[in-house]
Parts: C-alpha cells; structure tokens; sequence
C-alpha cells in the first residue's frame, strides 16, 4: 500500500526502477545493459510520468490547489461563478454637442459615446479607466475643438482573479447565504460591478428594512452611479419591497455610499543636509496615501477604523533624506494621537504639510 506522499516527488524514475530491480533475484544480472534491466527501465519510466500526473490530478481535485480552470468547476458545484470582466464608462467634456455613437481614441483605447458626454471604452477591462486625458475623435466631427476626459463613472474591471475567486469559494462554505440573510446581501452587492466593499445594517429600521453601505473598488467613496445601480439591481426604486430585485419579497433596502474623512498630516521633518522637505513631498504622500489605502481594505469586516499616528510616522521615517519627525499630528489633534473613523467611514488622502 503506497503512502500518498509516494504519490508526489519521491516517486522518480530513479525510485522506481530501484525498487522493481531490488525485487528482481540477486542471482538475474541486474546490471544497466542487462536483459532484465533494460527490460523493466521503459516501465519505470511510464510509471514515473504517470505518478506525476496522478500528483497533479490531487492538486486540482482540491479547492485550496487547483488552477483556474479545476476551480471554476469546483466552484459551480456551489453556485459560484467568477466575475466577468467589464467596459469602463467615463465622463467626457466637449465644446460642442456630440450624437451618440462617436468614436474617440487616446493612446491605444477607444471609447464611444453612449448617453450625453458619456462614453464607454471599446476595451475591456481596468485598463479603460481613465480618470483624466485629451481624447481624439475618430471620425471628422464640426466644430469640436475640445475633447477630454474629466472623471470614472463606473469602473473596469478585469475576469476574476483566480485568488478572489478562490476566497469566495472558501467564504462560502463558512457562511451559508440563505434567504436574503447577511451573508446573502454581502454577495448580491459584492457581486456588481464597481463594488469593493459592503457592510450589512439588518432592521435598521424596523424588521424588513436592510441598508447597505457601499464602498467602490479602489476602496473609496463610490459615484452615485454606482449606488444607484446596487440599488436598482438589488431592489429597484418604485418597486421596493417586491421583490423585483435580488432582495427578497419584503425587504426594503436602502443603499448608501461609505463616507470619507480626509486625513491631513502636519509635522516637523527633519531633512538630511542636501535634502529638502518639498523635494521629499511626493514620495511621502504616497507613503501615506498607501497606508489609508491599506486601512481602507479592511473597512467592510472592520466595526471601527483606526488611523495610527505611530505607523504613520514609522513608515515616513523610512522615506530617503528624512532623519527625523517631532510632533506629527493627524488632523490638527495632539500629536502622537490616533483618529478612530466611525463606522460608515473610510479615510481619505489629504495633505502633507511640514510645520518647523
């Protein structure tokens, strides 16, 4: 009876021709070139590449595993499909009206105008989101002069990462969703796209009344064309309580985006000789604006954020030309002290601002 670990690296084709020779009488010439030998070495060699492909059968028979082809399959046994990737729709501005239809290139997208001075990108995924960038109309369009994009209004999204997919695989076995419970609510909205993150509010106004707090993809404060779409995607305005949406017949659900607290941070920086405070600026808001990003991913299973003046400066003080920070402040508070957000609340980027 072979152990399962026989099943992986230990059974080489070195392994195997071995054992079968060791089972072979010691008076049989079992020297390479013999009969037996070259008889039994083709063999060992079959039964190596198939003890590897066995091993990689048992990787993909198992969620924790498997590639993404095994784990899509895995996870359809539970209702879960991964999320497809999406057309990312932005705001445009024009000096002139524009008709539905016309076609604009920045560098190598396109995008099209679907409704008023919005249009969508012909290229799938987050690489059509743009924030900001002078657009070039395809076709000859009279009197245009000016064309840019000024803002996202729905994100792009890429197919599924095999990861997330495979932590929602995982997620669903801890918590059953059944009948328009929290977990239930938490995988309609998670489901849309656009949404990062969600908190569930039940009754939180009376029995069959549910809110949701509804935090975009890159962790922030969301459009309000995007709770508009969670809303009417899970219980339609005009028709709340019916059942029209996801929501169950009953429940009136109400969709909120989280709110943002700008973090402004003002400290004595003690810069290197050679190295100045406004050179320094740039690299040390990034490093706080990847903290709150940090933070801000964990608001959906978090009851209370909090901002810590500690990792904060910890982290500025490995920014290259700064020696040391006195008196760092969040906000204007006392220094050293943390900001606690409430509950419906993520932490936006402010300023940094050096105060000798």
């Amino acid at each position: 009876m072979y152990k399962v670990n026989e099943f992986t690296s230990n059974m080489t084709y070195e392994f195997i021709l071995t054992r079968m020779l060791e089972s072979i009488p010691d008076d049989v010439d079992k020297r390479e070139g013999s009969v037996i030998y070259d008889a039994l070495a083709p063999a060992a060699l079959e039964l190596a590449q198939f003890y590897s492909a066995l091993d990689s059968v048992i990787d993909e028979t198992f969620a924790d595993s498997a590639g993404r082809e095994m784990l899509v399959r895995r996870a359809a046994e539970r209702g879960i499909t991964p999320y497809p990737a999406t057309y990312a729709v932005v705001q445009g501005q024009f000096n002139v009206a524009v008709p539905n239809g016309v076609r604009f290139s920045i560098d190598d997208l396109r995008y099209r105008v679907i409704e008023g001075n919005r249009l969508i990108c012909e290229n799938i995924g987050v690489v059509g989101n743009r924030t900001v960038g002078d657009l070039i109309p395809v076709d000859y369009i009279e009197g245009l002069t000016s064309a840019k994009i000024t803002g996202l209004v729905i994100p792009g999204e890429d197919d599924e990462d095999v990861e997330h997919l495979r932590k929602r695989y995982f997620d669903s076995l801890e918590t059953q969703s059944y009948g328009g419970n929290i977990s239930d609510y938490k995988r309609f909205a998670l489901g849309i796209s656009g949404v990062g993150g969600v908190k569930v509010q039940p009754a939180f106004n009376g029995g069959g009344t549910v809110k949701l707090i509804v935090q975009d993809y890159q962790w922030g404060v969301p459009p309000s064309e995007l709770i508009a779409r969670v809303k009417n995607t899970i219980d339609p305005a005009g028709e709340s309580g019916n059942g029209e949406g996801l929501a169950p017949i009953g429940h009136q659900v109400t969709v909120v985006p989280v709110g943002g607290v700008v973090i402004n941070i003002s400290a004595n920086f003690i810069m290197a000789a050679g190295h100045s405070f406004n050179d320094a600026k740039p690299a040390l808001e990034n490093i706080v604006g990847e903290y709150l990003r940090e933070v801000a991913v964990g608001w959906a299973n978090t009851s209370e954020l909090v901002i810590r003046s500690s990792q904060l400066e910890s982290r500025l003080l490995n920014q290259s030309g700064v020696v040391d920070i006195e008196n760092l402040r969040l906000n204007n508070g006392v220094a050293g002290r943390n900001i606690k957000l409430a509950v419906d609340a993520v932490p936006l980027m402010g300023v940094v601002s050096n105060v000798v």
